[in-house]
């Protein structure tokens, strides 16, 4: 709540990714700042603070719900593509035929999985994710600092090295 104080960010333009845990502490502690009379709010910060917005409650099940949050259907990690269960936003091995990775990911204005394959058809190049030169070269040559839609496979390969699962554990910056 400082950071946001001391640099007058609105409770409007949270610093946290929205509907996280860290999220919902800024606007609880807010309400609260704000019900003690020790910070002031303007009209468009008002609402937040005099409604549930954020709070917890429990249901009879044993659920934790926030009020006044839209519950998505399924969890933001996983989805169902063709009848299964994957994860989302998570690239993996391809272990069917086609290019050597493949990840899923929403279409956010079909709300459909969507499967994005991506790597080298035959197998015989490697990522060379661990040579700061090979990354640099790869990142150069394939305008890696322009992909910006989580749609196409561009934008996969482009951080193929961030996802240290891959292979072993270990994750590499990028160089855009």
């Amino acid at each position: 709540m400082n950071y946001h104080l001391d640099n007058g960010i609105p409770l409007t333009e949270n610093v946290f990714r929205p509907f996280s845990p860290e999220f919902f502490n800024l606007i609880n502690e807010a309400r609260t700042l704000y019900n003690k009379g020790l910070i002031d709010v303007d009209n468009e910060e008002k609402w937040i603070v005099e409604s549930d917005f954020g709070k917890k409650i429990r249901l009879s099940n044993g659920k934790v719900v926030r009020l006044e949050v839209p519950i998505l259907e399924n969890s933001i990690n996983e989805a169902e593509y063709k009848g299964r269960k994957v994860q989302l936003g998570r690239p993996m091995r391809n272990t069917g035929g086609g290019k050597k990775y493949v990840v899923y990911v929403m279409n956010p204005s079909t709300r459909k999985v969507k499967k994005i394959s991506f790597g080298d058809v035959h197998g015989g190049l490697t990522a060379k994710v661990s040579n700061p030169k090979a990354r640099k070269a790869f990142a150069s040559r394939h305008n890696c600092k322009a992909k910006k839609d989580r749609m196409t496979a561009g934008y996969w390969a482009c951080r193929i090295n961030r996802y240290g699962h891959l292979w072993g554990g270990k994750t590499y910056g990028g160089y855009w």
